[in-house]
């Protein structure tokens, strides 16, 4: 059994028992989270595609930690114009346990 699910701009697919990291959220560690936007469910022979998503579904994740990603460094650099940008960014990310997938 599987599902599909989309979080914030980005797209999972996903088994009971998996870690997922996506944005931040802004629930405790600890707490559980409902994904609403599921996009596909598959057990077996039963097979459900959303249109866009599916209402039947649910699936619950425990929030397991809050994180930051790894470091991006933006170098922006003009030969012979004495011009150089270094920017340095890390994305805020939580990490997600799915605990449940249930189907209707």
């Amino acid at each position: 059994m599987y599902a599909i699910v989309q979080f914030g701009s980005h797209q999972y697919k996903i088994v009971e028992g998996d870690e997922i990291t996506a944005n931040r959220l802004s629930d405790e560690v600890g707490k559980t989270h409902n994904l609403d936007k599921i996009l596909l469910y598959a057990k077996d022979k039963d097979i459900r595609i959303g249109q866009p998503f599916l209402k039947d579904v649910e699936v619950s994740a425990k929030v397991v930690s809050h994180d930051l990603g790894d470091k991006i460094v933006a170098f922006r650099y003009r030969k012979r114009k004495d011009t150089h940008r270094k920017v340095g960014h890390r994305q805020k990310l939580t990490t997600l346990k799915i605990t449940k997938i249930t189907a209707k």
